[in-house]
């Protein structure tokens, strides 16, 4: 079956809390959509994940912070950036007052 729709217009916006959707899963692959408006992750807590994470700012802005060597990273639209797997991470800031959309695509590297 052919599914489509529009990855900006068709996300829900202005949410209490940020949301992921997971727009396509195949083997060792998961493409999500993540809306943020103002979240972070929770004081203290890191992403440490099994896979390796590619993902794209396409609206709003953000500051990923990576525990290595408490780097910073600030996107804005257009940019992206690769996460290893089990290079640990957080989202220390997500624009407020307005949506923030991720393309984030999930795979296990051979």
């Amino acid at each position: 079956m052919i599914t489509h729709g529009h990855f900006l217009h068709d996300a829900p916006t202005g949410l209490p809390d940020e949301i992921s959707e997971v727009m396509l899963t195949g083997r060792d692959l998961r493409i999500e959509r993540i809306v943020s408006h103002g979240q972070a992750s929770p004081p203290g807590y890191w992403y440490d994940q099994e896979e390796d994470e590619w993902v794209m700012l396409l609206e709003g802005e953000a500051t990923l912070r990576f525990e290595a060597g408490d780097a910073l990273l600030r996107l804005t639209p257009g940019m992206h950036a690769h996460i290893p797997a089990h290079a640990r991470h957080r989202v220390e800031w997500t624009a407020p007052g307005k949506d923030t959309i991720w393309l984030a695509v999930f795979y296990r590297n051979a």
